[in-house]
């Protein structure tokens, strides 16, 4: 695939159609829903965060999926290998969450029905979130507040065109975010110090059925340097793709990935391990699941099935100079989600 750079400047012209496509290693495109042409209920806006260690993992959302709003709450416990997700929908939002049209200015809230998630970002770059959900988990009540480090160096954007000429998929994905945190469920108090995660921030306009994969992983290697993974594929009709090794903030570019997903006795085995590789050679991981965060839902023609797994990474990558750097024992995940929505 010939990948293409993109340049600064709007992300759609005066008919709602993507001024160009491709890859670039920070926002370099301006977003505006007001931009957007066509069937205003197709648009898609979310932030995502997933920040832990190797005990617990938090993730966040907030989405105005237009016809309804999203905030949702995962925690995962890697010692007794559980999770528990909830989530508060509400209808029609239309842009009225006000999600912001860069990664890096301006404020999320949703707050609703017992539910109240923020994402703030200070003048410095700081970011702070905090998140309440009201009988979370055994009419326990959950809290928790994180605060992230300034993002350094590199991240990795896209542009992907749709079939329709008016849709489209504009993502940044941040990875290697570091800082500290804690939460709780009831009177049980558990902190996230040491903690590393990553930003989903996805814009776009998206067809009524797609498939995607995703995979992300940031560590701290032992000799104290940082690596990050962000593998993806499956969607749209790309120019690039989003598949990069980051290491102390700088992004080494990869080619085509694929993902080899178990089956037993012809159904995919989310929880056997994973293969992932590259069209190059760069990439020899494996992935060996802990927890399939899954979640399946139908509602008339709308339907959503997620697999989010949980695990860790072992193997090794090749960095753009040749370095060839090991992988072992470090907590990401890998899913393939599905929707009608």
């Amino acid at each position: 695939m010939r990948s293409y750079l993109l340049g600064e400047g709007e992300l759609l012209d005066d008919k709602g159609v993507l001024c160009e496509s491709g890859y670039a290693y920070k926002q370099v495109k301006h977003y505006d829903r007001a931009a957007v042409k066509g069937n205003k209920l197709r648009i898609k806006e979310w932030d995502y965060y997933c920040f832990g260690n190797d005990r617990f993992m938090i993730a966040l959302t907030v989405a105005d999926n237009s016809y309804m709003s999203l905030a949702s709450v995962s925690v995962l416990d890697f010692k007794h290998i559980r999770f528990n997700t909830k989530s508060k929908i509400g209808l029609m939002p239309k842009g009225k969450l006000h999600m912001p049209s860069d990664c890096s200015h301006g404020n999320v809230l949703f707050d609703k029905g017992g539910v109240t998630i923020g994402f703030e970002i200070e003048d410095d770059g700081t970011r702070k979130l905090k998140a309440q959900y009201k009988k979370f988990y055994d009419k326990r009540d959950f809290r928790c507040e994180i605060t992230l480090d300034p993002p350094h160096g590199d991240n990795i954007t896209v542009v992907v065109p749709f079939r329709k000429k008016r849709q489209f998929y504009y993502n940044t994905k941040v990875n290697c975010l570091t800082g500290s945190g804690w939460f709780e469920i009831g009177d049980e108090h558990h902190d996230l110090n040491g903690g590393h995660g990553v930003l989903d921030w996805g814009r776009g306009v998206w067809p009524f059925k797609n498939k995607w994969y995703w995979s992300s992983l940031s560590c701290e290697l032992d000799d104290g340097s940082s690596l990050g993974l962000n593998l993806g594929y499956g969607f749209g009709q790309p120019t690039a793709t989003e598949n990069v090794i980051f290491r102390n903030g700088k992004a080494h570019k990869l080619g085509d990935v694929t993902f080899d997903i178990p089956f037993t006795q012809g159904q995919i085995d989310y929880l056997k391990p994973w293969k992932m590789s590259d069209s190059d050679g760069r990439l020899s991981i494996m992935f060996y699941p802990m927890i399939d965060r899954k979640d399946h839902m139908r509602f008339f023609r709308l339907m959503t099935d997620q697999h989010q797994v949980f695990g860790k990474f072992y193997g090794k990558v090749t960095l753009n100079d040749g370095e060839i750097v090991s992988i072992n024992d470090k907590v990401g995940f890998a899913e393939c989600v599905r929707n009608q929505w």
